[in-house]
């Protein structure tokens, strides 16, 4: 993929910018309810009217098939905004809570407020919606966003940058497009809020720059995500799945499949049905399908050519199928590998691209030692028919999020958190739980001004001291 990228709209300067949000806050703008329903209500209009524009730029930068940049990217963001609209009312409503008896009479309660000024950092792999979605909870919750687009996807950062102007309250939410200075001259500032989505190399830069201001920090960073198949599970089911959810956006998203832990028993069939699926959604040819798309740039085709088997070294495992690639347009073939050791380079980082790993294990005590022995990934799957297998693995790992018999499909449920755990990020949002991560739910109790009984002041006599000892 050859095209020309845009070039990043001018630096800003950092400061201003974020004084400028910080006096749109502190006037109240933000907090009504009808501010936040009317900002939403514009974004849903801008993925609507503007999705020829931003289709256009998904395809220039990953060569993403329309509809896969619909269901994905556009249907994804939506959904969020559907989900907040219809929920606002409910979010922000003062929450009852129960008094102790010791404080009657009383009422306590707990209230949503919106934090301030908060920081979206996006990554490029799914550019549209890990740019609006988290917006679509910094607005809800009553913030002012300064949206910090990736320049690896530039014609995408580009068209947001010159979007969302349009659509939202400029004094409110502004987007800073440009690659490293620019990221580090917002990172300098003052937040109260940062979002951030991609690896984790970079999210300790920001967790380490949000330190300096004890900023809160929402980091999504993925890694290696396990998919683990029971003897006993459906094979073509399983199969059919993991191939689609690996092979979507050719491996570029951060809860794919990273490596498959297969019974032996079975590990014959699974391999034969993912390749039989790979032929069946992109036929014999995929370089030719119009539902394939492409690495990002050259440096990460690059990067995922060093991960395949170098001859002579067979512990770095076989290609079952493809391996092929084509810089010219930045083409990595749907490649699953077999005979993998743990030591091959395949195995030591997030893959992040179409090469789908298969080890065979003796049962499926093995396979979750094995995963428990590595860093706790994003997503973890497991196919089984066996409802205690499935709670053992359930019960005995740790991942950010678990999906039963499918892949991906708990990331676009929007009632459950996403997030990771460990190295894999910390924080969640989706729905109502990235209202709250947007927010500070504040206690608020109040009493009545009588009784005002003397016993809880000093002097403290012998008779106060009982009482207190014995009732509080």
């Amino acid at each position: 993929m050859t095209t020309t990228a845009p070039s990043p709209a001018s630096s800003v300067d950092a400061s201003v910018l974020v004084d400028r949000l910080r006096r749109t806050f502190a006037s109240g703008r933000t907090r009504p309810l009808e501010w936040r329903r009317e900002q939403l209500t514009r974004l849903r209009a801008l993925v609507n009217e503007c999705e020829p524009e931003l289709t256009a730029a998904l395809a220039a930068d990953l060569g993403k098939p329309a509809i896969e940049a619909f269901v994905t990217e556009l249907a994804f963001v939506k959904l969020e905004v559907d989900t907040a609209l219809a929920n606002l009312e409910h979010w922000t409503a003062p929450r009852p809570v129960p008094v102790p008896w010791k404080q009657k009479p009383g009422r306590a309660r707990i209230v949503a407020e919106p934090l301030g000024v908060v920081l979206v950092i996006a990554p490029w792999n799914y550019p549209v919606q890990l740019t609006l979605a988290p917006m679509v909870a910094a607005l809800a919750a009553g913030n002012c966003v300064v949206a910090k687009p990736s320049e690896v996807s530039a014609h995408t950062s580009a068209t947001l940058g010159r979007l969302i102007p349009q659509y939202l309250d400029h004094d409110a939410v502004a987007v800073v497009e440009g690659g490293v200075p620019e990221t580090q001259a917002l990172l300098d500032e003052r937040w109260d809020h940062i979002l951030y989505t991609g690896n984790g190399t970079v999210g300790r830069i920001v967790m380490a720059a949000a330190a300096k201001h004890l900023t809160p920090v929402t980091l999504e960073l993925g890694g290696k995500s396990p998919v683990i198949i029971d003897r006993d599970a459906d094979v073509d089911v399983a199969a059919r799945r993991v191939a689609w959810g690996k092979y979507l956006n050719a491996g570029q998203t951060c809860i794919a499949p990273d490596y498959a832990l297969v019974h032996a028993d079975v590990e014959e069939r699974f391999i034969t049905a993912v390749v039989r699926s790979i032929r069946e959604f992109f036929g014999d040819d995929p370089h030719r399908s119009p539902d394939y798309a492409r690495i990002v740039n050259g440096r990460h085709l690059r990067r995922l050519e060093h991960l395949l088997p170098e001859p002579g070294r067979s512990a770095d495992g076989t290609v079952v199928v493809g391996g092929e690639r084509d810089e010219h347009d930045w083409y990595f073939a749907p490649t699953v590998l077999r005979d993998v050791s743990t030591d091959a380079p395949v195995m030591q980082e997030e893959i992040f691209g179409p090469i789908l790993p298969v080890i065979a294990v003796p049962d499926l005590q093995h396979a979750v030692d094995f995963v428990n022995a590595r860093d706790k990934p994003l997503a973890l799957y497991v196919f089984s028919a066996d409802e205690s297998a499935v709670e053992q693995v359930v019960e005995h790992t740790s991942s950010g999020g678990v999906c039963v018999n499918h892949v991906v499909l708990h990331f676009m449920n929007e009632n459950i958190p996403f997030g990771g755990v460990g190295p894999s990020g910390t924080g969640a949002y989706h729905g109502r739980t990235g209202f709250e991560t947007f927010s500070h739910l504040k206690g608020v109790v109040s009493r009545t001004v009588k009784p005002d009984p003397k016993v809880a002041y000093p002097p403290y006599s012998a008779f106060k001291r009982a009482v207190l000892r014995r009732y509080l």
